[in-house]
């Protein structure tokens, strides 16, 4: 399984999650996010990620509610929960207060914008649990390729000084010498940073010795091309997934997105002419890969579009104080994205193992 597959997908789903506030879909999102994981996460050390950022997603939540409780809320509101002591502010401070009356209505407002981060969240570490980091700085561009090399590099050396601190402070600590404090941090960080100057030089030495660094010569127009097709499609980028994002730019969000797609990715074409490289062993893009992309795709897609045709059911209201419903079309619209739990190649760890041949008499 290409791992870009498994960003597509996530993002997918993101941009299915940015596009509601219902807090019975942004569940069934992190449901379909966290069912997927669950059956495709292998016991690699980036995948213990995902665990991490639903913590985070869990402590956003709470966070958020807290700035409703303690500094109010922008929702009127007529149900009040209880009335907190209100810190007098000055008149400069004229729509802020700290304290003061907490209503149904803008604790329920509160949670629901919390659950969309917080989903977010939960989808980004899907990606980063499911997807092999290596591996997908391996499938970049060659106009990236310096850039992959530097983080593949900061990536590897990272589990060195981890280990390094480890085995200083467990060697002072055997000798009866404090490994805490200001003193025992200086006697482990200088042998430490002594290390990791040594293995950067070594490694420096080695990939200069391999070609590491070496540029073909381009004409001074694919250059220039190549730096303004790039910075103008990030540009568009940017510019579409704002439109995406706010509901004012449905009209031009995704022209322009895909208009700044295109001109990044010829600028990333024309930039990787300056870095001819082969790969050892590529990732294929196959079939499996296209469906994963796809079904988050499928999702975006149609959640883009249910919104548009009937925002109220995707962003419901709280004035007045009512329960949210489940809009069957983008309920089943989230749903496609558990195609990947049963068209991706299950992780070696969880393969059954091959029965053993029988025994002949």
């Amino acid at each position: 399984m290409h791992p870009g597959a498994w960003w597509v997908w996530a993002l997918g789903l993101g941009t299915a999650a940015s596009r509601t506030t219902n807090p019975l879909l942004l569940a069934l999102l992190m449901a379909v996010a966290g069912f997927v994981v669950a059956t495709h996460r292998t016991d690699a050390p980036w995948a213990r990620s995902y665990t991490a950022f639903v913590k985070l997603a869990a402590a956003v939540l709470v966070i958020r509610l807290a700035f409703a409780v303690f500094l109010g809320s922008p929702i009127p509101g007529t149900h009040v929960i209880v009335t907190l002591p209100e810190i007098p502010l000055p008149h400069w401070a004229q729509g802020v207060r700290i304290g003061g009356r907490v209503t149904a209505e803008g604790l329920l407002f509160a949670l629901y914008d919390g659950l969309k981060l917080a989903a977010l969240l939960v989808c980004v570490g899907a990606a980063n649990a499911l997807a092999n980091p290596a591996r997908l700085l391996k499938s970049l561009p060659g106009a990236l390729y310096e850039a992959g090399v530097a983080v593949v590099v900061a990536l590897t050396f990272a589990p060195h000084l981890i280990a390094d601190v480890q085995r200083l402070r467990a060697a002072r600590r055997l000798r009866g010498r404090p490994d805490r404090g200001l003193r025992g941090l200086l006697h482990v960080g200088l042998p430490v940073l002594e290390g990791a100057l040594e293995r950067s030089v070594a490694l420096a030495a080695a990939m200069d010795a391999r070609g590491y660094g070496r540029t073909a010569q381009v004409p001074a127009a694919v250059r220039r091309t190549t730096g303004a097709l790039t910075l103008g499609g990030l540009l568009g980028v940017c510019a579409g997934t704002y439109g995406l994002l706010t509901a004012a730019g449905d009209s031009y969000g995704l022209p322009v997105l895909l208009a700044g797609l295109g001109a990044a990715l010829g600028g990333l074409w024309l930039g990787g002419r300056r870095s001819p490289r082969t790969r050892y062993r590529p990732d294929l893009w196959g079939v499996r890969a296209w469906l994963v992309a796809g079904s988050g795709v499928a999702v975006a897609a149609l959640m883009i579009v249910a919104a548009s045709q009937d925002p109220a059911a995707l962003r419901p209201g709280v004035i007045p104080l009512v329960a949210p419903g489940l809009p069957l079309l983008p309920a089943a619209a989230i749903l496609l994205g558990l195609l990947p739990a049963f068209t991706a190649p299950a992780p070696a760890a969880r393969r059954a193992p091959a029965p053993a041949p029988e025994e002949s008499a």
